[in-house]
């Protein structure tokens, strides 16, 4: 499904990925670890769009988005990648259905239909008691269920995680993770995630360790 080759990336005179090849299976989920700075996030956004890199190439699908637009590239993204971060990213202003509802809107589905979808995407996940709650009425564990739910509401292939439990507490942790798997069992997306939580990483299908700006593992 993801296909990464000879990812290059320096920010001005660090050289923060030295070369990476990785390639990430449909439906499986995949987790990335390794030290601050080794490279994890900025990886993470190359895949998922939000960055390009210096050379080299990811494929999606076999499709390379190098040569889109930035307008083509957004919609792709919107399409077909869903994020979700260590601190939420929930808009303070609005509920929680209506932040689920924001990436459907910006999809062009109706105000009708990208709410039905909220909906139901936050009763799967046990938030039906509170679609009407702003973030700050909600706990850290519902905030970042609010926003698995918006990462997911267009159907993405890909979900893209980064240190998502980093936030919460040991057991909103263990109902986060487990809850990626049920996703991907639910609705065949693939998952790469970043962490340094051991417990997550030994749940996954495959970790791939980073080091120093390259995969040593």
């Amino acid at each position: 499904m993801i296909r990464a080759s000879g990812i290059l990336k320096s920010y001005g005179d660090l050289k923060v990925l030295k070369g990476i090849d990785l390639e990430v299976r449909e439906k499986e989920v995949v987790t990335i670890v390794g030290a601050s700075g080794a490279g994890k996030t900025t990886l993470l956004q190359i895949i998922g769009t939000l960055d390009r890199p210096d050379a080299g190439t990811v494929l999606y699908n076999g499709q390379n988005t190098a040569s889109l637009s930035q307008s083509a590239l957004a919609s792709f993204r919107n399409r077909n990648i869903g994020f979700v971060f260590q601190f939420h990213q929930l808009l303070p202003e609005f509920t929680a259905l209506e932040n689920v509802c924001i990436p459907a809107l910006i999809a062009g589905k109706s105000r009708a239909e990208a709410g039905a979808k909220a909906t139901e995407l936050l009763t799967f996940l046990g938030l039906s008691d509170r679609l009407d709650h702003k973030p700050s009425q909600l706990s850290g564990g519902e905030q970042q269920r609010v926003a698995v739910a918006r990462a997911i509401v267009n159907n993405p292939s890909l979900i893209l995680a980064d240190e998502p439990s980093g936030n919460l507490d040991t057991e909103n942790k263990k109902e986060l993770h487990n809850l990626f798997f049920r996703l991907r069992d639910t609705f065949g997306q693939t998952f790469i995630i970043v962490t340094h939580d051991p417990q997550l990483a030994s749940m996954s299908d495959r970790t791939i360790r980073i080091k120093d700006g390259l995969i040593t593992q």
